[in-house]
């Protein structure tokens, strides 16, 4: 087959937005440019970096090469091809402005509430024993699920969305079934007081999703295999109660501790890797960079909802290209947050003294959160604060004040866009990261707010505290 002479090896082109500014002047591009040439000039031209792109022209998608979505024949050498450009994933949460629901249900104070990685499900835990699930599309209770004896304290769902994990004060852990409220298999027992926090292995290690790490204030951390409800792993070395557990994505655990340190081990064998000192006081609070992405795991907010599969690798591979991005040299950094007031940034799998201290707050911290950019870190404290730092540095931005009494909880949108606290002050707020300034102010729970989340999808916040009653709340 002969070469045809007269086919252009190279076009005019222009880059244009979708929503129709041109960028930059028009370039000579080669046809056989590919998609991925193609986000690195468009990144160049628009000075940002590493952000992901759709190109289109004349409608067609570019999936490989320029040539491969070009009608060649009909091109004339005058003509200027238009690209089109389409920011991917950068999605926008709108700000939750009003309470769609308050559905009573728990007898207790909601302690945790938190939504599934898809953003699907919602569940509950409360002081009255049960964890609840309730129903997003109609916004009432779906399921009751009793077997604990005692107050629920922390909630936490699988990474595949599949199953939740609730443990409570008698240091019991249990499983449930989102779609059924049934109990999964058996109640899992070995902690010798309440269980403070639950961490499940990341979706990347394993798409089974049958580990899951619990710290107690009994002082030990236990990895158990959830299928047979058998204690796998206990980590023991803390000297008091365990008060934070997280899975990491690169294989470590972290835990913080009322004996004032953060330990680091190793999830395959439980080896201690490193204990991370420097705090005058309990450490209440850990956070990964990581977080994020860990927790939505294969889900992505808004794309999945074009190309659904059940395929378990592809699912891994997607939550491990994700992970990937988020994280790019496989460095994690952790955050812990303390009695004595103050934060401090890790980089927990090279170095044991810390990369800044963070100060400024005048009472203990309560609650520290990433950016899922990966951008800002937020700290909330009982100074009726909320404080913004940067996120590789530790450099103090701003402090967010308007709540006031004790700030318990933060929840980030899923676009970094916006944040939400919720205080003793009976209030939520949501602050906007653009301005800095308090965007919206959400009264309407009766008593202090404990627990708050944003959907991965963006599309809710649920609320709850000591009022009893779970809310709703959506743009």
């Amino acid at each position: 087959m002969e070469l045809d002479n007269d086919l252009p090896i190279s076009v005019q082109a222009r880059f244009k937005s979708d929503t129709g500014e041109e960028t930059g002047s028009p370039l000579d591009l080669p046809l056989n440019v590919t998609k991925e040439q193609l986000t690195l000039i468009c990144n160049a031209l628009l000075k940002e970096e590493d952000k992901p792109f759709l190109f289109f022209v004349k409608d067609v998608e570019i999936t490989s090469t320029l040539k491969d979505a070009l009608d060649v024949d009909k091109l004339n050498s005058e003509e200027v091809v238009e690209i089109i450009y389409q920011q991917q994933a950068v999605f926008k949460v709108r700000p939750v402005t009003r309470c769609t629901s308050s559905i009573p249900g728990h007898a207790e104070a909601v302690i945790s509430t938190s939504f599934s990685p898809s953003g699907q499900h919602l569940a509950s835990g409360s002081g009255d024993t049960t964890v609840r699930f309730w129903d997003l599309q109609t916004q009432t209770p779906l399921h009751v699920c009793k077997g604990h004896t005692n107050w629920v304290l922390c909630i936490s769902w699988s990474p595949d969305g599949s199953k939740l994990a609730s443990a409570c004060k008698q240091g019991r852990i249990m499983l449930w079934d989102p779609i059924s409220g049934n109990q999964i298999g058996k109640t899992m027992v070995g902690h010798k007081q309440w269980v403070t926090a639950l961490a499940w292995e990341p979706y990347i290690k394993n798409p089974e999703c049958r580990k899951l790490a619990s710290s107690s204030k009994d002082g030990d951390i236990r990895i158990w295999d959830t299928v047979t409800g058998h204690t796998i792993l206990s980590l023991t070395g803390h000297t008091k109660a365990v008060t934070c557990v997280k899975w990491g994505g690169t294989g470590l655990i972290y835990t913080a501790s009322q004996d004032r340190t953060i330990k680091v081990w190793r999830s395959e064998d439980g080896i201690l890797c490193r204990t991370l000192e420097g705090h005058a006081h309990w450490v209440n609070t850990l956070a990964l960079s990581t977080d994020y992405i860990l927790r939505t795991g294969p889900f992505h907010p808004i794309l999945d909802r074009l190309d659904y599969t059940n395929d378990k690798k592809v699912l891994q591979l997607r939550a491990l290209e994700r992970y990937e991005q988020t994280c790019p040299k496989g460095e994690e950094r952790l955050v812990s947050g303390s009695d004595d007031f103050t934060l401090f940034l890790w980089l927990p799998e090279k170095e044991k003294r810390p990369l800044a201290r963070m100060t400024g707050h005048q009472q203990l911290i309560n609650d520290v959160k990433f950016s899922p950019d990966t951008r800002f870190i937020a700290s909330a404290s009982f100074d009726k604060s909320v404080k913004l730092w940067e996120s590789t540095t530790g450099k103090f931005i701003t402090t967010l004040r308007g709540h006031v009494q004790a700030v318990y909880m933060l929840a980030w949108s899923a676009d970094s866009r916006l944040l939400l606290s919720s205080s003793a002050d009976s209030t939520l707020k949501v602050w906007n990261m653009k301005t800095k300034k308090l965007e919206l102010d959400l009264p309407g729970h009766a008593d202090e707010v404990y627990a708050v989340d944003w959907s991965p999808n963006g599309t809710h916040v649920a609320s709850g505290g000591k009022d009893k009653v779970l809310k709703l709340w959506q743009h």
